[in-house]
């Protein structure tokens, strides 16, 4: 990977080197561990433009020159022998002859001890400016010593770089965006050193492990150290005797490890002695390696056998009832017989924790006996994990076979799930829950499924007259209560019932001190944040996301996408698109190549993000994907996704056809018995521009929510052309925390008073409007018109707009729905106007990119 590497997260610490060695200044040390950067800065400092007519004499200790009497300065300097005192005389000398110099000592540690007298005399007399670097935790000579403990040198610690810096570091040399838990990864591995990063990352991109999906750098599949940074590492290692290496390579393979396991297993004495050459950490109770990546080369060079065998040793030795799954994980990779019991429980603990690739394997090896209650935890974890065709022969098995009726019944409603989310079969599921609800067992799990079921089409009757009353029942686990919770949930957030959502959440098991536990929690979570977004109280959406979202930051699988899903959702309902698209972004970088049936919430979303923050190109083909086609298990939300189609429209410059998208949300809404939905789409409508059709409807929905209220004012403020009004709306909505409509309101605001010769005005709405789009990330057409105010009207600026973006006169007639000879006319009059003859002048003026 033939890519620059700059120095990031160091300003501070280059100035502060850089000026240390100014004319007249004795000079700088600088400490840290090995690959943290001491060379590199020393090197960018002096390449600073103030030290050109420096000249820098760099030297180097080293532990093969370090038996050599000023083995530092062989080559470098022209020096007899003879005795050691006369010898170094003629080095200070010699030294003290070179106009205008910088000395430059790295690795001063391995110095011998005439080249370290030499540089503490040459520091004490002011002969030069010095920069030198020692490695922390080494032995060092005690003139070097003396540099900064006898204040004859100031000393910096370098550290290594933080999760931000690091993450920094990785896209200006990728020169992209890095996704969140690749970046956290790289950081986590290498512990920040930039010589570890520098080879690790060369290693992936080189391999094409690490790479560019959908515009975001993205780590594709496991690690694999490359022989290069093994060298490095075994070097850092270095040779292990017997029982330090035991140590080792126990905690490589079973950290954390309890320190009291680990001298039984080896002996306190090898346990000690590994931790005071560096190569782990104790607190006292645990082990730790003192490197991550010390880890992956040991892992890497040990034998299959050997790993096998030690990692028994220390599976015996743990307790599995506090926590079964890491008995389990060393059980299973161990040279011990299997334990289906306990592969079993650690399964079904991983599935709580969302950790589905690792529950799938642990489920698989305790399915191995054929335990049906195995079975159905194992086809469950593959469902999740998108493998729906392998999840439907196990389950349609275990519907055949399962000696009790009971079992039946739950593989029959497993199956249902299966066949509606992941397969997207929704007839098929519904006759799944026939065949269930036939067996007569099992009668709470059943009506809970049919309520998911219900409310996943958009049944939205159903749901409400069964769903508050099995509320207060009592559900017999967590999956019946998300699922009775997500039902509700759906039903409130849509009709505006904020008692009723909340009281779903707490049985679902979204509460301000837990999480659901199971994958579906995942649905729970969107679905509330959707009725707090249509609600208007967006600050209840942004606590549930997040605390989703810091429950699968880390883990591999499907969970960290899906609660990068919600989180964008939830910045979506804030007006923060900014934030959105970041996560949004993310998360379909996972999805957009996957069969997961949250990749299709994942597209309406981000359709409708960067639609609102007018990228038009990003936006258009998600678009066409949700006009094609939407899972059958979203019918409930299908609002949303003629809204994400109007932004989409509108970043376009296509306003009449994002007018119409909206109107549509509205009039879908409204019929399917959804007044939330329907207010959020007649706020759209007023936000691109309309308020004649809206106004009346949100007066007859203003009681329903603050969103609904708000959007009334500020229907009725557009409709009658009130400016004053307008920035109220404004004020309004962004103390409710709707940031895209509180921009929209003032940019309104600013063109009515341009519309009535209120320049004055006009500019400070305008202002106003321009700081509350920097704040949420968009770029909507109410801000495209207070940002570039034109003499041209609504239907000439859409036209314009148009023909700009490279339509022909044909397409912008097809598109709008009039007459060729319409838009050839409107387009004339937009150029006479603007003085311009050209789309491309035309493009200049709009300010489209």
């Amino acid at each position: 990977m033939e890519r620059p590497w700059p120095l990031t997260g160091r300003d501070d610490e280059l100035r502060r080197v850089a000026a240390a060695l100014r004319p007249g200044a004795a000079g700088i040390v600088v400490a840290g561990p090995a690959g943290v950067g001491k060379t590199r800065l020393a090197r960018e400092a002096l390449a600073d433009p103030r030290h050109r007519r420096r000249t820098p004499l760099w030297t180097q200790g080293t532990a093969a020159a370090r038996a050599l009497p000023l083995g530092a300065f062989a080559g470098l300097l022209d020096l007899p022998t003879g005795d050691a005192a006369a010898t170094i005389g003629r080095a200070l000398d010699a030294l003290a002859q070179h106009d205008s110099l910088v000395l430059a000592v790295d690795d001063a540690h391995l110095l011998d001890e005439h080249s370290a007298i030499v540089l503490h005399r040459l520091v004490v007399r002011r002969l030069a400016p010095v920069v030198v670097t020692v490695r922390t935790g080494e032995p060092a000579p005690d003139t070097v010593t003396a540099l900064w403990k006898d204040d004859h040198l100031p000393r910096l610690d370098l550290t290594p770089l933080d999760a931000a810096e690091t993450t920094g570091l990785v896209a200006r040399v990728l020169g992209g965006p890095v996704e969140s838990a690749s970046a956290h990864r790289l950081w986590r591995l290498t512990e920040g050193s930039p010589l570890f990063l520098r080879h690790l990352l060369a290693g992936e991109v080189s391999a094409g492990r690490f790479a560019a999906t959908s515009g975001l750098w993205r780590w594709t599949s496991e690690v694999v150290i490359s022989p290069e940074l093994t060298d490095l590492l075994e070097r850092e290692i270095g040779a292990l005797p017997a029982g330090i290496q035991d140590v080792v390579d126990l905690v490589a393979l079973a950290e954390p490890v309890a320190v009291s396991t680990l001298a039984a297993l080896t002996s306190p004495a090898d346990v000690e002695q590994a931790e005071g050459r560096g190569l782990v950490r104790t607190d006292g109770q645990v082990a730790r390696l003192a490197h991550p990546l010390y880890g992956e080369v040991r892992r890497a060079t040990m034998g299959t056998l050997r790993a096998r065998r030690l990692r028994g040793q220390v599976a015996q030795t743990l307790d599995a009832s506090p926590d079964p799954i890491p008995r389990a994980v060393l059980t299973l990779d161990s040279d011990l017989p299997p334990d289906p019991a306990l592969f079993l429980q650690a399964a079904e603990a991983a599935t709580r924790m969302y950790d589905l690739p690792l529950a799938e394997r642990l489920a698989r090896e305790a399915a191995a006996t054929g335990d049906p209650l195995a079975r159905l935890v194992h086809a469950g974890a593959l469902s999740w994990l998108s493998r729906g065709d392998e999840a439907e022969a196990i389950l349609t098995d275990l519907a055949a076979s399962a000696p009790d009726k009971g079992t039946r019944t739950m593989a029959q409603l497993h199956r249902t799930g299966n066949l509606l989310w992941t397969m997207a079969s929704p007839d098929k599921a519904r006759e799944a829950l026939a065949a269930a609800e036939a067996t007569g067992a099992a009668p709470l799990y059943v009506d809970a499924m049919s309520l998911a079921l219900a409310a996943a089409v958009g049944e939205i009757e159903p749901v409400l007259a069964r769903g508050p009353e099995m509320l207060r029942e009592e559900l017999l686990d967590d999956l019946a209560r998300i699922l009775v919770g997500s039902a509700v949930s759906a039903a409130a957030a849509v009709t505006g019932d904020r008692a009723l959502l909340d009281e779903a959440a707490a049985v679902g098991g979204l509460t301000a001190d837990r999480v659901p536990t199971g994958i579906p929690g995942f649905g729970l979570a969107d679905l509330q944040v959707l009725g707090h977004r249509l609600a208007g109280t967006p600050d209840v959406a942004e606590d549930q996301a997040r605390r989703m979202q810091a429950a699968s930051a880390d883990l591999p699988g499907p969970a960290r996408l899906m609660g990068l899903v919600v989180v964008g959702h939830a910045g979506l309902a804030a007006g923060r698109v900014g934030d959105a698209l970041i996560a949004l972004r993310e998360a379909w970088a996972g999805l957009a190549e996957s069969g997961h049936e949250f990749r299709f919430r994942c597209r309406t979303l981000l359709s409708a993000a960067l639609g609102q923050a007018g990228l038009a190109d990003e936006a258009a083909p998600l678009c066409a994907e949700i006009a094609a086609g939407q899972h059958p298990a979203y019918q409930l939300l299908l609002p949303d996704d003629l809204l994400a189609r109007a932004w989409g429209a509108a970043a376009a410059g296509a306003t009449t056809e994002a007018v119409g998208h909206a109107v549509a949300a509205a009039e879908l809404a409204r019929e399917a018995g959804e007044p939330a939905y329907e207010a959020l789409a007649w706020q759209t409508v007023v936000q691109l521009g309309d308020a004649t059709g809206a106004a009346p409807r949100l007066a007859a929905l203003a009681g329903l929510s603050l969103r609904a209220e708000s959007a009334c004012a500020h229907a009725q403020a557009l409709a009658k052309g009130d400016s004053a009004a307008l920035l109220e709306a404004a004020d309004a909505w962004a103390r409710l925390g709707d940031l895209v409509a509180a921009g929209d309101a003032a940019a309104q605001a600013s063109d009515q008073h341009r519309q009535h010769g209120r320049q004055g005005s006009a500019l400070s709405a305008a202002a106003l409007a321009e700081k509350l789009a920097a704040r949420s990330g968009a770029r909507t057409p109410a801000l495209a018109i207070a940002g570039r105010p034109l003499p041209l009207s609504a239907r000439e600026r859409e036209i314009a707009a148009l023909a700009a973006r490279g339509l022909s006169n044909k397409e912008i007639a097809e598109r709008l729905t009039l007459s060729v000879r319409t838009v050839e006319g409107h387009l004339y009059r937009a150029g006479q106007k603007l003085g311009v003859s050209d789309r491309a002048a035309m493009a200049d003026i709009l300010g489209d990119e």
